[in-house]
């Protein structure tokens, strides 16, 4: 049976992350995914390599199994199997949720819903690395029922501080005035004002209070890893941002990413992620901290990330070793270290010579001269005209979102 008849890949969403698995799927086996999802999204749009199917609500916990619940029992009796990806939070936290379950028909590559709660939780992920010697930024925990005034008058670390929500899912459904994914504080009234407003406005977990490393986006890294089922690491790859997004509802997605390499980090995360029997794929945000040296984590998506298109496109395809694993059983072998050589975009070349920290502009021409660059959403095999202009316009907008939104 040929790869193309053998599995089918259901991808959860239809964003960015989506396309960029879809395109993974498809230049690695020539195969094109189904993407189930409540909306449809401009990155997967006119595409011909993904078919998004969308369900109203299916982002709802209800909606969600019952629709794959329904898709379960259409293909009863088909011999391909299919392979359940989220490319979202939401859609990985059911996936493990229901892994159980879902595992009698798809091939589920999710931890179970116990070690999820602890890894997603931030102040949780944080116990957790304290106990496997993970270094991590200071941090101080808020939550509904704190002394807010008292509790920010003595906080013992400098400003800026980072503000941001221990439960990123949660913290979708509330709205207040100056809400961003995450916040850098300058003073003691800043953070008194923007917790009062998020738990006035109904958020109920807990809001992390976090040294700030200094440094700008070029001391971040990111780190995507594929862990099997038997729970050994078959591949890493380590990226260095440059640039991240400045819209409010944005902040922390990376718009930029150079290749990296360092196996200390490499050997660190592997061994921390087999010890707690780690299983799918495996996202990490980290940044150097120059007073000390480390590269202190600041959490875990327990999947690929949103702009990890950057490893499939540095020749590490993120769906070789998933396939490889779930549908081919094929046994771990070794580690593969990744060694990238392309720079990932997000955005227009301009934009990104234009914002940049200027120390990085000459390695960045270096790459684009030589052609040696890429992007998720422009893929030769996928370019109809409608697709063209929807991406173009899509990157073009990111002009402005830089002329408002960007500060030094």
């Amino acid at each position: 049976m040929s790869q193309t008849n053998k599995f089918q890949p259901i991808l959860l969403g239809s964003d960015i992350n989506v396309y960029g698995m879809a395109r993974s799927f498809h230049e690695e086996f020539g195969i094109t995914s189904l993407a189930l999802s409540a909306s449809g999204l401009a990155p997967t749009k006119y595409s011909k390599i993904v078919e998004v199917q969308t369900h109203e609500n299916f982002d709802h916990e209800e909606t969600f199994i019952q629709v794959l619940r329904d898709f379960a029992s259409k293909h009863k009796d088909s011999k391909k199997k299919y392979l359940l990806v989220a490319c979202g939070d939401g859609y990985a936290l059911l996936a493990s949720k229901y892994r159980e379950e879902l595992s009698e028909f798809f091939e589920v590559p999710y931890i179970d819903y116990a070690l999820y709660r602890q890894l997603e939780n931030k102040p949780d992920f944080y116990n957790i690395c304290e106990q496997y010697n993970l270094p991590y930024p200071k941090t101080v925990l808020v939550n509904p029922k704190s002394e807010i005034d008292t509790l920010v008058d003595e906080l013992t670390f400098p400003y800026p501080m980072i503000l941001k929500p221990g439960n990123s899912i949660s913290y979708l459904d509330v709205h207040f005035e100056g809400q961003k994914k995450a916040f850098t504080i300058a003073s003691n009234e800043e953070m008194k004002l923007m917790l009062h407003r998020c738990y006035e406005a109904g958020y109920p977990d807990e809001m992390i209070i976090q040294d700030f490393i200094p440094g700008g986006d070029e001391n971040m890294r990111v780190l995507n890893a594929y862990i099997d089922k038997n729970h050994k690491v078959r591949m890493m790859c380590l990226g260095h941002p440059l640039l991240e997004d400045p819209s409010p509802k944005a902040i922390g997605n990376y718009v930029a990413i150079l290749p990296d390499y360092n196996q200390q980090v490499y050997q660190q995360i592997q061994d921390f992620l087999e010890k707690i029997e780690y299983t799918g794929f495996a996202n990490f945000d980290m940044k150097y901290d120059p007073r000390d040296g480390s590269y202190k984590l600041f959490e875990i998506n327990l999947r690929q990330g949103r702009s990890s298109f950057y490893v499939t496109l540095n020749g590490y395809n993120l769906t070789r070793y998933l396939v490889a694993d779930r549908i081919n059983n094929e046994p771990f072998t070794e580690t593969i270290y990744g060694k990238g050589s392309k720079l990932w975009l997000g955005v227009p070349k301009k934009v990104l010579l234009k914002y940049v920290n200027p120390s990085f502009k000459e390695e960045i021409r270096r790459f684009i001269n030589s052609g040696n660059y890429g992007t998720t959403l422009f893929y030769s095999k996928d370019n109809s005209p409608k697709r063209y202009l929807l991406m173009k316009y899509a990157f073009h907008r990111y002009i402005g979102a830089f002329k408002t939104y960007f500060h030094k």
